[in-house]
């Protein structure tokens, strides 16, 4: 059927074959456009599906987009959420929404999240991100209809590296064993992902003969050519008694010239010249109003930029990053620093690191790429967190020292299961990475933003935990970690470039807190401030303490330095590299000497600030009169998509309110 009049059954619109394939180069334009206006998103992966994309939204499913909750539509689960445009793009051309909206693609307020959100924009079905879930989801959906005599059909848009998620296998065996055939999985078999090709990464073949062990109904074929599309698509909604997957064999950014079969372009957007290039490939050019589209977004990133300006506390003057003619500061990424270490640290033959296909984007593979030698001691297991985690305590078992990461979010929970039972209960040396950890992971969104990682790794018996403040200390926690801590450890860094504030004559003792006091406007910001061992620290009489981990001690710093210039109010900061062990006895001397305590991160409000209260309390800090407490955290929220200063500002996490918070603590 299609696109259907839910009320009357009719066909709303039809199309033909040759016009599917129209259509498909105009989406694929649109696709792009909405990546260009964002400057990031998978060029890759939405181009290779857009021809399956086409064929269900306006042609196979049967759904409504003026009643998107109707309860007989076919489902559509987007398992491979990264590939998000394309579903966007899908549902403005079945005109569930106007489809020059597609502009404000990743930008923060929109409905168009970096992964897809169901309660945010009516016709996506669920939330998905993670990997090797939306099959499982897609089952549930099935078995219902079942079980209610319903007689929709569900679809699963899946990836061919999602394939290598154990959780994938789970759901296959299931849907084979209940015989699922209202139930297709379209797999998007691209060959590449993010770290290579898949034969090279962690093959995946025979896919169909893998399928078929588990009961499935295998149709092979040209995911480009949409004759082959339609018909597989309408012969597995007819196809009885067992469910059936669709290998789409599709090139990875098709259409484009210089975008098709290249990894590199995976998790990447075409600038404005590229954008022409491509859309002059398409045959689209002059069919989309590119031009209007791009001042479309840019006149919604106003508005935003307008919001946030009006939400951030206000002072005597603007105190942002680089804002001044002084105070002037570097920025680096904190994950620069773990790769840094990798690279100085690796030559000791014990160390393996595992690549889980993120591997260039959280450093982990500068272990190898300037010491080619090592590459046989790097072990890529692909898209699977919870087998590669079980695989280090292995080799951590055998006297080595494995090195696992990927996105906070996965290394922290994905897996939790193997790190508290296998890793930990264990005893095994393994350093676990949780990368691109807090809402600056920017647009992304939710999925990608990992904000529980202290709760989660902070619980585990034996677990050691620290998040460096910038890059340089990064690579010391890094360096110390690996080599001089035995057990289980994890090291929280972030994507975006922040703030250097330690050179690498700054102290750093694992274990051990700093304290950092502001010493007057400098030209340097580093040079503003003096860094010593906490324990080694005597009290100035200072009004009040900031207790911060990770880049939000920069903004400590910042907030000091308002408060400073704004108030003539002085400061104590600590920096709290390591949150277990915690350095308790200069938290609670902290709350002793100012009395005034706000604790500052870009985590679930409590992941610090929790430990810090207690170590108050059980230290005797709070004296006889109490301390006047207060925290700085994301306030029980998941993320969302938009640019990484933006979402500090939005999230409520920059200096400007911490130092507001300070002042409403201080009266």
């Amino acid at each position: 059927m299609a696109l259907t009049d839910s009320k009357t059954g009719k066909i709303r619109k039809t199309y033909t074959v040759e016009q599917l394939e129209e259509q498909a180069r105009l989406m694929r334009g649109y696709n792009l456009v909405s990546l260009s206006a964002a400057g990031s998103g998978h060029s890759g992966g939405t181009l290779s599906i857009m021809d399956v994309t086409t064929a269900l939204y306006l042609h196979i499913a049967n759904h409504d987009p003026e009643n998107p909750d109707w309860d007989d539509r076919d489902r559509i689960i987007w398992s491979a959420g990264h590939k998000a445009p394309a579903l966007y793009v899908g549902l403005g051309f079945a005109e569930y929404f106007d489809k020059d909206d597609l502009v404000t693609l990743r930008r923060l307020g929109s409905p168009f999240q970096g992964h897809p959100h169901w309660q945010k924009l009516p016709g996506v079905e669920v939330s998905t991100g993670s990997l090797g879930q939306g099959l499982s989801i897609a089952i549930g959906m099935a078995i219902r209809a079942k079980m209610d005599g319903k007689n929709f059909h569900v679809f699963s848009i899946n990836g061919d590296g999602e394939q290598q998620e154990g959780q994938i296998w789970e759901a296959a065996m299931e849907a084979g064993h209940f015989k699922l055939d209202n139930l297709t999985s379209i797999i998007d078999v691209n060959r590449l992902q993010i770290d290579g090709w898949v034969k090279d990464v962690m093959s995946i073949e025979p896919i169909g003969a893998k399928y078929e062990s588990f009961g499935w109904h295998v149709i092979d074929i040209d995911g480009h050519d949409m004759k082959q599309v339609v018909d597989a698509l309408e012969q597995a909604k007819q196809h009885t008694g067992s469910p059936t997957v669709i290998l789409a064999r599709t090139v990875k950014g098709k259409g484009v010239s210089f975008m098709e079969d290249v990894a590199g372009w995976h998790g990447k957007a075409p600038n404005y010249d590229e954008l022409k290039k491509a859309l002059t490939e398409l045959e689209v050019i002059d069919r989309i109003e590119y031009d209007n589209l791009l001042k479309q977004a840019e006149n919604y990133q106003v508005s935003v930029d307008e919001k946030l300006t009006a939400k951030q506390p206000k002072f005597s003057r603007d105190y942002w990053w680089n804002n001044q003619e002084n105070m002037k500061v570097e920025m680096d990424p904190t994950r620069m620093g773990f790769g840094r270490a990798l690279e100085k640290h690796g030559g000791d033959k014990r160390v393996i690191c595992l690549g889980m296909d993120i591997s260039d984007s959280i450093t982990i593979d500068q272990f190898y790429k300037n010491n080619p030698e090592r590459k046989d001691r790097f072990i890529s297991v692909g898209i699977a967190e919870q087998s590669g985690t079980a695989l280090a305590a292995g080799l951590a078992k055998e006297g080595k020292l494995p090195v696992i990461g990927t996105y906070g979010v996965f290394s922290s929970g994905r897996n939790l299961d193997q790190v508290r039972t296998t890793v930990a209960y264990g005893g095994f040396d393994v350093l676990i990475a949780g990368a691109h950890g807090g809402v600056s992971v920017g647009p992304d969104g939710a999925t990608h933003q990992a904000l529980e990682e202290l709760f989660a790794m902070g619980g585990i018996p034996g677990m050691n935990v620290s998040v460096p403040c910038d890059s340089v200390e990064t690579l010391k926690a890094t360096a110390h970690l690996l080599f001089n801590e035995s057990g289980p450890k994890f090291v929280r860094f972030a994507r975006a470039a922040t703030p250097i504030i330690t050179r690498e004559d700054t102290p750093f003792i694992y274990g051990k807190a700093n304290v950092i006091r502001f010493r007057g406007e400098r030209d340097n910001f580093l040079d503003a401030f003096d860094t010593v061992l906490a324990s080694e620290y005597r009290g100035e009489n200072e009004d009040l303490s900031i207790i911060a981990c990770g880049p939000m001690v920069p903004e400590a710093m910042r907030a000091a330095w308002i408060l400073k210039n704004d108030f003539n109010l002085e400061t104590r900061i600590l920096n709290v590299h390591t949150i277990k062990p915690l350095d308790k006895e200069v938290i609670a001397r902290a709350a002793s000497d100012t009395g005034v305590i706000v604790t500052a991160e870009e985590h679930q409000v409590g992941g610090l600030g929790n430990l810090v209260a207690a170590a108050i309390l059980e230290g005797g800090g709070a004296g006889s009169k109490g301390v006047r407490f207060g925290m700085i955290g994301v306030q029980d929220r998941f993320g969302e998509s938009g640019a990484p200063w933006e979402l500090i500002k939005e999230f409520e996490v920059s200096a400007e309110h911490i130092a507001k918070k300070a002042k409403e603590l201080l009266g």
